[in-house]
């Protein structure tokens, strides 16, 4: 029954591996659930005892420290070119109207059609904060 040991050493460097890959946050308490059965078989315990051992320590440890884990290092969670337009300041190319069905900014070199928050019309030249992205369209609010 050794090579029960070498198996628990295998399950926790393919967990710790394929987490450093992934980074998602999950093998990695499978990696902690068999570092505990392999201790549990270092002790003399029975196979069955290892693996409900190995399954209970990684669910609880999944269950209880995943969301913690996962907030403090903010995983998951990537955000992308257009997310960080968000809060930025862009100058209006083209005067927006809603009513009309108008408008352009320029944001980082780029011009995007964009609409105003609250439907006011904001003409050519006037700064704006990108509040929102909707499809290919920029929520924007004048700056003040």
């Amino acid at each position: 029954m050794e090579y029960i040991g070498w198996a628990w050493l295998i399950i926790i460097v393919a967990c710790i591996i394929i987490e450093a890959s992934t980074m998602g946050l999950t093998t990695i308490w499978f990696a902690i659930g068999a570092l505990v059965a392999w201790f549990v078989h270092l002790m003399g315990l029975d196979l069955h005892v290892q693996i409900i051992i190995f399954l209970l320590v990684s669910i609880i440890c999944l269950v209880l420290t995943r969301p913690i884990a996962v907030k403090k290092l903010k995983v998951g969670k990537i955000k992308t070119n257009l997310d960080s337009l968000i809060g930025e300041s862009v100058k209006v190319e083209s005067t927006i109207n809603n009513i009309e069905n108008e408008g352009y900014v320029k944001a980082r070199g780029q011009i995007w059609s964009a609409r105003s928050v609250d439907g006011e019309i904001i003409e050519e030249g006037e700064l704006v904060v990108v509040e929102s992205i909707i499809g290919v369209k920029l929520i924007v609010k004048r700056k003040n």
